[in-house]
């Protein structure tokens, strides 16, 4: 008998089901004294879920696992197609011959419209992407937003007047919106337990994909004599959404939004051929079908596109969409907001030439891309809390430097004996912050509202996601002009002190989710004091041999 013949027709086959939850689902317990010699009791934050992993091993460079990896790297794409517009316009910003055609300067309320605009329009695409990947599926979704974004690249190509290209700038964040609320859902959707947070973690790292490719690209056009210099860059913001048009007919469409509507056999067979490596008696899979059933809806909020009333309105959905807004607004104004002016913020460090300016942008990204990926490589051992904490102090502190040393910099300047040390170390303490940050942050932009979401309420509650993410990119795009123009280096001061805070509410309001399934956390966000709830461990027994055989009893 197959895990599809018992998954499809549970009425038939009652008694085998019933044989396998006693089996794969749970764990004898006995007391720690029974414990025989050579075995090892290990802390695990769900004892069933580790007993599975342990013993249905997915090759890592199977057909299967390839394919899957080409699926996570198409989602990757749609976050390259976000992070190429982050370096893209502080870089074209600087060019002579945008300024020639647009004369926006480089600060000011003409540069926070040309800025701003591409968040409004991701505010206002993120409900509409909600419906789109909640009805017609997160690849579909995805197909949707790569159209828009090429329309809006046309349109900012084309431009020779500003209100054109913020005209452009507007669809393109439309666009944006709906491909970053389908593809961090499609990742998380797809991946094992066990690899979520890397495959979910290197999807946000495509903001690095396509912000050092902007960075190369601007500074290699920057040669040019002519608009192109400005109007290639701007073109080559459509390479990564072609790639998502071709590679989405490709690859499978996501298990869990499969059994959110319907197609419970499509799901299975998804999962035995990439969860279960082709085998349909893995434990693993079994352990995931059975929490899918369990905890993934028919007829929930997913099938109503106005109703996001669970998101706020219940115990458990307030604790999720906290874990949402944090990490959203966290996220985005912990000072790398800052980046989206690293031209301005290079020239008032003493680096006046455009090529150098464009040189650091492009070392920036670089080693921020470093940054980011040590800590996808490690997310899926790495307990989320900690990270947050400490990461966000560690912003705090690098910042500090960098605003200390640019006010011992400032007034050197006006006294006129600029010491070269000062300006090289406030840069450096720059960089470190960029590198602090995107270790913290990046793979946990993606991965944490993600998981703190269940299957019916993740699509509508990455939209609220991106509606937050965008409006603070709104806070900082246009008011991050105005600030640094008139009260330029002690803007950063504003995000030290905030960074602190930040640390004490992730310390109080942090929601601990490495290690469980992701319907496991239903579980979690449940209980009264979720914090608590979240640092709960399980201990299991583990034979001399690797196999897990009971749970300790607490």
């Amino acid at each position: 008998m197959s895990l599809h013949e018992v998954i499809s027709h549970p009425g038939e086959h009652e008694k085998d089901i019933k044989t396998f939850d006693q089996h794969h689902d749970t764990l004898p317990n006995i007391p720690k004294a029974t414990v025989e010699p050579g075995a090892q009791v290990k802390d695990v934050k769900n004892a069933e879920l580790y007993a599975a992993i342990h013993e249905s091993q997915i090759p890592r460079w199977s057909k299967r696992s390839i394919h899957l990896y080409f699926a996570v790297f198409v989602s990757f794409c749609c976050a390259c197609a976000n992070g190429y517009d982050g370096s893209l316009m502080t870089a074209v910003l600087a060019m002579p011959h945008f300024q020639n055609t647009f004369h926006s300067g480089t600060t000011g309320p003409k540069v926070s419209v040309i800025f701003s605009l591409y968040t409004v329009g991701a505010m206002v695409g993120a409900p509409f992407a909600a419906i789109l990947s909640d009805k017609f599926g997160r690849r579909r979704a995805m197909v949707c937003g790569s159209i828009v974004i090429i329309a809006g690249m046309i349109i900012a190509a084309t431009s020779k007047h500003v209100p054109q290209f913020v005209v452009a700038r507007f669809v393109l964040g439309f666009g944006i919106a709906i491909m970053t609320v389908a593809a961090p859902a499609y990742s998380i959707e797809i991946a094992p337990p066990h690899w979520r947070g890397r495959c979910t973690g290197f999807y946000n790292c495509g903001w690095f994909g396509g912000s050092i490719p902007a960075a190369a690209v601007t500074y290699g056009c920057n040669n040019i004599d002519s608009n192109l210099s400005w109007q290639l860059p701007l073109i080559f913001q459509a390479f990564a959404c072609l790639i998502v048009l071709i590679g989405v007919w490709f690859i499978p469409e996501s298990p869990r939004y499969l059994m959110a509507n319907g197609k419970e056999d499509e799901a299975v067979e998804f999962l035995v051929r990439y969860h279960g490596a082709d085998d349909p008696n893995s434990k693993l899979v079994h352990l995931e079908i059975e929490e899918m059933k369990e905890g993934i809806r028919l007829d929930g909020i997913d099938k109503v596109w106005w109703d996001y009333r669970p998101l706020f309105l219940t115990h458990n959905g307030r604790w999720r969409m906290a874990q949402v807004i944090m990490i959203g607004v966290f996220g985005q104004f912990s000072g790398n907001g800052l980046g989206y002016f690293n031209t301005v913020i290079y020239e008032n460090l003493g680096v006046t030439s455009v090529s150098k300016q464009l040189a650091y942008n492009l070392l920036n990204s670089v080693v921020s891309a470093i940054g980011a990926l040590t800590a996808v490589s490690l997310t899926d051992i790495m307990n989320r809390r900690p990270v947050l904490i400490i990461g966000t102090l560690g912003c705090a502190v690098t910042l500090a430097i960098n605003s200390g040393l640019s006010a011992k910099l400032d007034s050197q300047t006006q006294s006129g004996n600029v010491t070269q040390s000062v300006a090289q170390g406030a840069l450096a303490a720059y960089f470190l912050f960029n590198v602090v940050n995107s270790f913290t942050y990046t793979p946990l932009q993606g991965v944490l509202p993600s998981e703190a979401l269940d299957t019916n309420m993740r699509a509508k509650g990455l939209a609220v996601y991106g509606f937050v993410v965008n409006g603070m990119g709104f806070i900082n795009q246009f008011c991050g002009p105005i600030a640094l123009r008139n009260i330029g280096y002690k803007y950063i001061y504003i995000f030290v002190g905030w960074d602190v805070i930040e640390a004490i509410l992730w310390y109080l309001f942090c929601v601990e989710s490495q290690g469980r399934t992701i319907e496991q956390l239903e579980w979690v966000y449940s209980q009264p004091n979720p914090v608590k709830a979240s640092l709960k461990v399980d201990k299991v027994v583990i034979e001399s041999s690797g196999k897990v055989v009971e749970k300790v009893e607490a």
